[in-house]
């Protein structure tokens, strides 16, 4: 689906033209369930109705992720948590743009989001 590559692109600078080559660094325009909205500043993608990840408003990636797993992952330079209404919130990120420069880097934290969200229950 290209649909996925918009918020690749947007979180690298790409232009639109090169969002196909964004999708298949991402490597998520096959999953299943993804559909697009915009919210939170930015194009996010979902997966079955689960926020998965989004092309930050303000460079960059806000994504989901394991709330387990979130005092791992802010120890990386470059991730923090997420805060709504003046809360840092568990299982949300944002991802710094010079964090996701490379395509490996981009796919890892691309990876982090889809599949957190796929494993949530679908939302009607």
């Amino acid at each position: 689906m290209i649909v996925v590559s918009t918020v690749v692109a947007a979180s690298m600078g790409v232009t639109e033209d090169s969002t196909e080559e964004a999708v298949s660094m991402a490597g998520v325009a096959t999953e299943a369930g993804v559909t697009e909205q915009r919210m939170f500043g930015g194009l996010a993608f979902l997966i079955n109705g689960n926020m998965s990840v989004s092309a930050s408003g303000n460079g960059g990636l806000m994504l989901r992720c394991d709330p387990g797993a979130t005092d791992e992952l802010v120890s990386e330079d470059g991730v923090e948590r997420v805060v709504m209404r003046g809360r840092a919130m568990d299982g949300w990120l944002r991802v710094d743009l010079r964090r996701i420069q490379k395509p490996e880097s981009l796919q890892r934290w691309v990876r982090v989001g889809v599949d957190y969200a796929a494993s949530l229950p679908p939302k009607d």
